[in-house]
């Protein structure tokens, strides 16, 4: 079995082995922090790289010796006894205009590029039950946007910018990020405002968007388009007072805890049992970072910007759009409007699912982007590189 400085071994199963039987080679512990290795039940053995994100190891389905590796050879040799290996997952920082954004990535390096785009509060950890599928025939980068996730949170007051959070920025995000790191022209799998997101780059630079898959796109219901006349004025008072006084900060924190949050996600999930500690820690503690209430505070009051119905009919490449029907926030009756537009090529309904389907129903969605990209991706062999 051929190996690969990404390669991570597998434990074997049904065994909880102590950390000193398994001796990695320099090629492979120098990317790993021994101070974050950390032994689970039912030989589930996570790494986590700087900042982090869980990378979950899956178990094999037979057991081996104790695994004592130093080279390559006796590596390679020692993967015989396991069933299956897992490509990395790589945690990096990238500089974009001096902010520091965080974005994982792993994959096939002859696949088609995959840019995952999270919604409203979350980060690229919410596709964790997504990549490592993916990843099999595709590069995958997932991002977190500006303000989002381990990303930089610079504080809009500061900077004398209030349009800073905007989906105008997080495309030219999106768009940077595919000349700078990606190098390569990428299809945008988005989840709920990170499809207003993929769109807005979409139209902004079309030469760089291979296509658009909308997971339960946000329908900007708040918009102020969207608002009876008379509503207008007090919407604005009532914004101004959230971000300008303590009752915004006061507000924040009712929300930045765990039960707040685990009580969100339950009413966005349909199944309640996905909604676990794991998602839990995953949505709030980027939240508990320095600078994540101003962001918070500045997004619900951003009622401006691009609406979907505006930026589909501009697009140029193939979307698809999936809709998990029991999302109590984006209601599947106004979502299926979308299909009407030319760009859209399909509506699929996702049976029993609530906003976030990517994290509540991968088995359905990972099959989903595999056939929409395979449609529309060129062989790897004439696929050209973004200047």
């Amino acid at each position: 079995m051929a190996l690969s400085s990404s390669t991570i071994i597998i434990v074997p199963p049904h065994t909880t082995p102590t950390l000193s039987k398994f001796h990695f080679p320099p090629f492979i512990s120098h990317s790993i922090s021994h101070r974050r290795r950390k032994l689970l039940p039912f030989s589930t053995f996570n790494l986590y790289y700087p900042k982090i994100t869980p990378l979950s190891i899956l178990n094999t389905q037979d057991a081996a010796p104790d695994l004592h590796v130093h080279t390559r050879s006796s590596l390679n040799a020692a993967l015989k006894h396991f069933s299956f290996v897992l490509t990395a997952l790589l945690c990096r920082t990238w500089n974009w205009r001096g902010y520091s954004i965080r974005y994982q990535y792993s994959g096939n390096n002859h696949g088609p590029a995959l840019v995952l785009i999270h919604g409203f509060g979350a980060n690229s950890d919410h596709w964790r039950k997504n990549i490592s599928v993916l990843a099999k025939s595709h590069r995958v980068y997932s991002i977190d946007l500006i303000g989002y996730g381990y990303s930089d949170k610079p504080n809009p007051r500061e900077l004398g910018d209030d349009s800073f959070y905007s989906f105008e920025t997080w495309a030219t995000q999106l768009n940077d990020f595919c000349l700078d790191v990606v190098k390569d022209q990428a299809f945008f799998i988005c989840n709920s405002i990170g499809g207003v997101v993929g769109l807005q780059a979409a139209v902004v630079a079309p030469q760089i968007c291979r296509g658009v898959l909308l997971l339960n796109i946000s329908l900007r219901m708040l918009h102020i388009k969207k608002q009876p006349w008379f509503a207008k004025p007090f919407i604005s008072s009532f914004q101004r007072f959230l971000r300008d006084t303590a009752a915004g900060k006061f507000f924040f924190k009712t929300v930045a805890t765990k039960e707040s949050v685990r009580n969100i996600l339950s009413q966005c999930y349909h199944d309640t049992s996905t909604v676990t500690d794991e998602l839990v820690q995953i949505i709030l503690s980027p939240g508990l970072e320095p600078g994540a209430a101003e962001v918070f505070l500045e997004f619900i009051c951003y009622s401006g910007g691009p609406l979907p119905e505006e930026l589909l009919p501009l697009v140029k490449c193939p979307v698809l759009i999936a809709w998990g029907d029991k999302d109590p926030w984006e209601p599947i009756e106004i979502g299926r409007n979308y299909a009407t537009f030319d760009s859209v090529e399909d509506f699929i309904v996702l049976p029993n699912v609530g906003h976030c389907p990517q994290d509540e129903a991968p088995h359905l969605v990972n099959p989903l982007v595999e056939s929409f990209v395979a449609r529309h991706a060129k062989s790897s062999s004439t696929t050209s590189a973004v200047n």
